[in-house]
Parts: structure tokens; sequence; C-alpha cells
């Protein structure tokens, strides 16, 4: 997943030297919870949904993980 930007350390790294803390907690609390969904989803498919809806939401979530990174990775 993040071979297409950087890798978990880089990210970090981008991160811990961010001059504005605070910002810097909002989005590592928005990568957290983003992988969160993502995993959640990837290890517990939930057998009411379809395969294309669960397809669908991990799609989606996957978006949302790379559109995160992509933010942090604008930062460097």
């Amino acid at each position: 997943m993040y071979t297409k930007y950087m890798d978990l350390s880089h990210v970090m790294e981008i991160l811990e030297n961010m001059s504005d803390e605070a910002r810097a907690a909002e989005l590592l609390k928005e990568l957290n919870d983003s992988t969160k969904e993502l995993g959640t989803l990837i290890m517990n498919q939930d057998n009411k949904l379809s395969h294309d809806e669960w397809k669908s939401k991990c799609d989606a979530a996957k978006e949302k993980v790379d559109s995160i990174i992509k933010k942090i990775e604008s930062l460097s």
C-alpha cells in the first residue's frame, strides 16, 4: 500500500518534523483512523454485505488512506 508513495517511517518522519504539532497530531489521527477502518474491513468481512459491496467499501477506505498519505507527503 505505502510503496506507491513512501514507507511508513518516512511518513512518521514528516509528521515528527512538522513545526505545527497540533496539525501533525491531527494528520496522524486521520491516518490511524483510516488504516484502522481499512484493516477492519479486510480482516472482518461482514457476511451481511455482498462481495461487491464489501469490495466497494474496501476500495473507498483504501482511497481515504491514500489521500491522507498524499496529503502528508505534500508537506515534505
